[in-house]
């Protein structure tokens, strides 16, 4: 096929990786924990770690979960926890030991764990202490045979004592398949890790790395398959793209991790890609705290930010951010959700920094597309990285002659192998075996650079018209009184569906009508919101994507109870 989009490529990035650098990741662990021995890998909470102690560490607890544990190869062991030391060590210690690692929200609920858990058949959990006992309460009804509880005192200091008690105390034994499950602190698995031996488990690259839990564009959560050649191939793609970033310097990359290590754009761009680079992360355990973060970003001065759209917003909007030093920056990279222009615009002017734009999705592990280092934001979506085919294809998932509009399809080493248990689920996103739809609507012009109209499911529907929420929200948030907006569909009986949409206001003065009124100079009168609805805060996910979803279940709720 044509590749229109390498002829845009910057000078020093390759049109293909070599996936085969690294046989899986734990090779990849294993040679670079090596090569930055001496380097930061992590800091948390005034502490550090190096990768020679990752190194260390991450064995230990490889060599607990093969001789203590005894957990097999291809057995799965669940993480929930926010950014602490024991992330890293826990996920590199895991993959060392073969097993899958299930990346879990510590923010779940009962329900959405017990899905999690019962769906991947877990037989380990790393929890965090203060969501433990959602661990006990549904413990009897998983396949779980290990529990290890963790918290900031695990890294802050030494825990007393051995085995705790159980945090399944509740649980009575004989109702079990198994003996109860001890539930033991992290430390204590390393200590006991010291003294275990600790055999290489051989590792391939068709194995499966991590199960990654994805909403996807219908039904329950289901998990994407991500290999360990998957996620070698995007921690090369990214890395290869990350080249153009960077400034002739001996200093060591200092990254803020402000996103979830858990969720798949952290995971990689944030653990894996610096893994490879040798640059040190500074784990952010809670990015809701504004405050929290601006005085971490104030307090040195860091080389490369990762985040989604609302988070830099938040950033910008809080009082202390002027008093940051952006001089040693060299990329800001924004993805998870549509960054919208006003945004990267404010951005620059603030740091002088070009806020750069990533997409892809959990399937591609994630990273498939990114804009060029130093280009103001236009709009795109960015080329496609190196050993990446995007093609625009129709229902039929034949493809759209360039520019035409359609569904946006990737093709690449990084395409997760399919969705765990569910091949249904997997043939319905694969077109003709090997192309993914992504489910995002949009087109690539003559120099090869994506562009994304919307999610196919977040279309609006007016008289027929398709409204993009993306394009709506792009146009009122430019409005100066508007903090945050989210463009949803809401139910008309004479045209369908009209655009409403929800506002957190930076002021209370601001009215429905004077947005609707600046919509108009922008907007055709289809795509003009015919709602308003001002609220204090938007519904958002782990890492600050805006909840659509939630708030059109809102509308169909009150639309239900008006007809009762």
């Amino acid at each position: 096929m044509q590749k229109p989009w390498l002829a845009s490529y910057p000078p020093n990035v390759p049109s293909d990786i070599n996936p085969g650098k690294y046989r899986s990741l734990v090779d990849l662990i294993d040679q670079a924990v090596v090569r930055h021995a001496q380097r930061i890998a992590y800091t948390s909470f005034g502490q550090s770690l190096t990768f020679a102690e990752l190194d260390v560490k991450s064995r230990r607890f490889a060599a607990w979960l093969t001789q203590e544990a005894q957990l097999a190869p291809g057995e799965r062991i669940a993480l929930m926890m926010p950014n602490l030391f024991q992330y890293p060590i826990a996920v590199f210690g895991a993959l060392r030991a073969g097993l899958t690692v299930v990346n879990t929200n510590p923010l779940y609920t009962q329900r959405e764990l017990l899905h999690q858990l019962q769906d991947s058949g877990a037989s380990a959990i790393v929890v965090y202490e203060q969501a433990a006992h959602l661990v006990e309460a549904i413990a009897e009804h998983t396949a779980l045979r290990h529990i290890v509880v963790t918290g900031v005192g695990d890294q802050l200091g030494p825990i007393k004592g051995t085995l705790i008690n159980t945090v399944l105390r509740h649980v009575k034994r004989q109702v079990l398949p198994y003996s109860l499950p001890q539930a033991i602190r992290f430390n204590q698995t390393l200590e006991l890790g010291r003294w275990a031996t600790f055999a290489p488990v051989d590792v391939q690259a068709t194995d499966i790395a991590f199960l990654q839990y994805t909403g996807g564009t219908t039904g329950v959560s289901k998990a994407a398959m991500l290999t360990h050649h998957n996620m070698v191939a995007n921690t090369l793609q990214a890395t290869a793209w990350l080249q153009q970033f960077e400034k002739s310097s001996d200093t060591p990359a200092v990254v803020l991790a402000a996103l979830p290590l858990y969720h798949i754009f952290a995971l990689t761009a944030n653990m894996l890609v610096w893994l490879e680079v040798g640059g040190e992360n500074v784990l952010i355990a809670n990015p809701r705290d504004i405050p929290a973060l601006i005085k971490e970003l104030a307090s040195r001065r860091y080389t490369n930010l990762y985040g989604v759209n609302t988070l830099y917003n938040a950033m910008l909007n809080d009082p202390g951010f002027s008093r940051i030093d952006f001089s040693a920056l060299r990329a800001c990279v924004a993805g998870g959700m549509a960054l919208q222009g006003i945004v990267a615009e404010r951005w620059k002017a603030a740091t002088g920094c070009v806020l750069s734009q990533g997409w892809g999705l959990t399937e591609t592990s994630p990273v498939a597309t990114m804009t060029v280092a130093g280009v103001d934001f236009n709009g795109s979506i960015g080329l496609p990285v190196p050993s990446t085919d995007v093609s625009i294809r129709d229902d039929d998932g034949e493809e759209i002659p360039s520019p035409g509009v359609g569904e946006i399809c990737v093709r690449g080493p990084q395409v997760m192998s399919g969705y765990w248990q569910r091949p249904d689920e997997t043939a319905k996103v694969m077109v003709h075996g090997q192309w993914l739809r992504t489910g995002d609507i949009g087109y690539m012009d003559e120099a090869g650079y994506v562009y994304i109209e919307d999610r196919k499911k977040d279309l609006i529907l007016v008289s027929g018209f398709n409204v993009y929420p993306n394009e709506v929200e792009e146009v009122i948030a430019r409005h100066p009184g508007v903090r945050e907006v989210a463009a949803v569909p809401q139910a008309d009986e004479h045209s369908g569906e009209v655009v409403a949409i929800f506002v957190v206001p930076k002021q209370a003065s601001l009215t429905a009508q004077e947005l609707i009124d600046f919509a108009r100079l922008e907007l055709t009168a289809y795509k003009v919101p015919r709602y308003v609805y001002f609220r204090d805060e938007l519904p958002k996910t782990n890492v600050g994507k805006i909840l659509r979803r939630a708030l059109r279940d809102e509308l169909h709720q009150a639309t239900a109870r008006a007809k009762v």
